[in-house]
């Protein structure tokens, strides 16, 4: 049976075919950083990057993930460090309750590495698919800017 590397470590993928991705990482894994938002996809709390890509893991199930390789929040930087978004968002204020944080930072990372971060614009439509309630998204877009020009340095 193929394995899942998560954060860089190997993984037994979920036996039951009928667990989501997303239950499967915190309930199973332990990655709590994962969030459970919607369960419908339309919130993006829960994005995860799965070979790379951006993904919703509440849309997918967890044995559709096998031989795969899963980035979650946890795994975006070293023990102890902060990625160049997450020390954006931090700085920029990025946030108020936190919840939507993790989602947003994932599809942050996902523009920069595979379209580059152009324009406020830009920026809001790529988190089209993740909801904010409380931010108003302006210090978002700032961070997701300042971010990704770390990143590009």
């Amino acid at each position: 049976m193929p394995t899942v590397n998560v954060n860089g470590q190997p993984t037994a993928p979920a036996p039951q075919t009928n667990v989501l991705l997303v239950h499967w990482l915190r309930d199973t894994l332990g990655l709590t950083g994962t969030h459970v938002g919607c369960d419908t996809a339309q919130c993006g709390a829960c994005t995860v990057h799965l070979d790379g890509r951006a993904v919703k893991s509440c849309s997918m199930l967890a044995v559709q993930a096998q031989g795969s390789t899963i980035t979650t929040i946890e795994g975006l930087a070293p023990a102890g460090q902060m990625h160049p978004l997450q020390q954006a968002f931090m700085n920029c204020h990025g946030l108020q309750c936190g919840f939507c944080t993790p989602g947003m930072v994932m599809s942050a990372v996902d523009l920069v590495k595979n379209h580059g971060v152009g324009d406020e614009k830009q920026v809001r439509e790529a988190l089209e698919g993740n909801i904010c309630r409380c931010t108003g998204y302006q210090n978002i877009v700032k961070a997701v800017i300042q971010g990704g020009a770390a990143m590009r340095a």
